[in-house]
């Protein structure tokens, strides 16, 4: 390629009259000509050419040989790093907190002020506790053999306070600037549920133990099912029983027993069923499959277990008058001290003496119904005319006062102050579950009745030979 002078000339030529010629526009041409000068000076001065090249008819424009690069590698390899020492993260040790544990075991007359001056707390410490409302005052109920662990100073006194009502209930004291605070602990434990199914030959509490149950769970059993059964007049031998019940677990050991969940007893033949159900309302009872309370407005029998020594009749010789005189009521005899229950709701309406029955209660039931209990050796504390009492409510004890040959609880059963035999008159039901929650309830208990049934099925499989 060639490149000449006279070329030059006309690129400059032409730039310059480019630009039409106006006046006050000299200083603006020659700027711009200067400015184009410089840059094609800049150009050549790259090319290692000195000024006297331009002179020249040619100018060589090769430039330099760069060294061919053959292939680069896909990746170019990062130089190594070094790895930095790994630190663990600082942990805060939190300080132990002031003061020594002491374990103290209630003896026998102990009470809250008298451990607490052995261990040299102020009185006033323990006043300041109590007032502080109704869970610092289940401290009061302490009794041998249950432990408290405190954690004192000489100087402070009591800093906190731990004490274990149960294995699953503990009041905690607190103690900061403010002062103390007491708070109820309660732990939920692990419920697991168990079967069992027996037959009985001889009495329920000999099948319940071959069935390995508690004692607890069978007491609760006859009560479920105490309202349509009498467990000292109407038990057979052969009758059946099958239940699903809980046992609790906390921390893997095994601490008591829980609720019966379904259960189902034969009686006679007869087939009774019972499932236990809370509905929304946190209302919790026992109910048929078809949603009908177990629950009666009585229940059967007064005194748990008891033997019937004599029945009702119109014509049975007294045995101390020695003459005919009806007996309009049942006997059921038990040990002195046994304890006796209301069989439904109601207020006394006597609580005495009453001639040949000795000392009596008399409860009235609304206003068709009222029962009377007598020969008590006692009655139960806090009790009086007008008093109100529940259903189960203990409300004397089993005796021999007044005409009475030996101990028993005679017991009668009025409508309408007519008597009835409290054997077979018909109980009147409790109300029914409510419409709203029987489909609820329908799919709440299919399966624990499943489960009965699977715990009759084992039991039955089990006993055959």
């Amino acid at each position: 390629m060639q490149y000449n002078t006279s070329s030059l000339r006309d690129y400059r030529s032409g730039l310059t009259d480019s630009y039409p010629r106006r006046k006050g526009s000299k200083g603006l041409r020659w700027a711009l000509l200067g400015a184009t000068s410089g840059l094609a000076l800049g150009f050549f001065s790259l090319t290692s050419y000195d000024a006297n090249a331009l002179r020249a008819n040619e100018l060589p424009l090769t430039l330099p040989a760069v060294a061919k690069i053959e292939s680069l590698p896909a990746e170019i390899p990062a130089a190594p790093v070094a790895e930095l020492p790994q630190f663990e993260p600082a942990v805060a040790i939190e300080p132990e907190p002031p003061g020594t544990w002491h374990e103290v075991t209630v003896q026998s007359g102990d009470s809250l002020a008298r451990i607490f001056n052995k261990q040299g707390i102020p009185p006033r410490q323990l006043h300041d506790i109590i007032a502080t409302g109704k869970i610092a005052k289940k401290l009061t109920n302490i009794y041998p053999g249950q432990k408290l662990h405190m954690r004192t100073t000489p100087e402070d006194g009591l800093l906190e306070l731990r004490y274990e009502i149960d294995a699953l209930t503990q009041v905690q004291v607190t103690r900061d600037n403010t002062g103390f605070a007491a708070e109820l602990i309660v732990r939920e434990p692990e419920r697991r549920s168990m079967r069992a199914a027996g037959t009985i030959d001889n009495s329920l509490f000999l099948a319940a133990q071959q069935a390995k149950l508690p004692e607890n769970i069978t007491m609760e059993l006859a009560g479920i099912f105490g309202w349509d059964i009498d467990f000292a007049l109407d038990i057979r031998q052969g009758d059946q029983f099958a239940l699903l019940y809980e046992e609790l677990y906390l921390d893997g050991e095994r601490i008591g027993t829980g609720n019966i969940l379904a259960a189902e007893f034969t009686n006679a033949g007869k087939l009774y069923q019972a499932v236990r159900y809370t509905d929304q309302q946190g209302r919790t009872d026992y109910y048929t499959p078809d949603g009908h309370s177990m629950r009666k407005t009585f229940l059967r029998s007064p005194v748990a277990f008891s033997r019937i020594s004599s029945r009702f009749s119109t014509g049975r010789k007294h045995p101390i008058l020695n003459r005919i005189r009806a007996h309009k009521g049942v006997d059921y005899a038990a040990s002195r001290g046994t304890p006796v229950k209301a069989t439904g709701n109601g207020k006394i309406v006597l609580r005495g003496k009453k001639g040949g029955y000795g000392k009596t209660v008399v409860i009235k039931h609304g206003s068709r119904y009222s029962t009377l209990y007598a020969h008590l050796n006692n009655y139960a504390r806090g009790l009086r005319n007008g008093s109100r009492v529940q259903q189960g409510q203990i409300i004397g004890y089993v005796g021999s006062t007044g005409l009475a040959t030996g101990p028993h609880l005679h017991y009668e059963f009025r409508v309408n102050g007519v008597h009835r035999n409290p054997l077979t008159v018909k109980l009147p039901d409790a109300a029914p579950l409510p419409k709203k929650y029987r489909q609820e309830f329908k799919l709440a208990t299919e399966n624990l009745l499943a489960q009965l049934e699977l715990a009759k099925t084992q039991a039955i499989a089990f006993q055959t030979p």
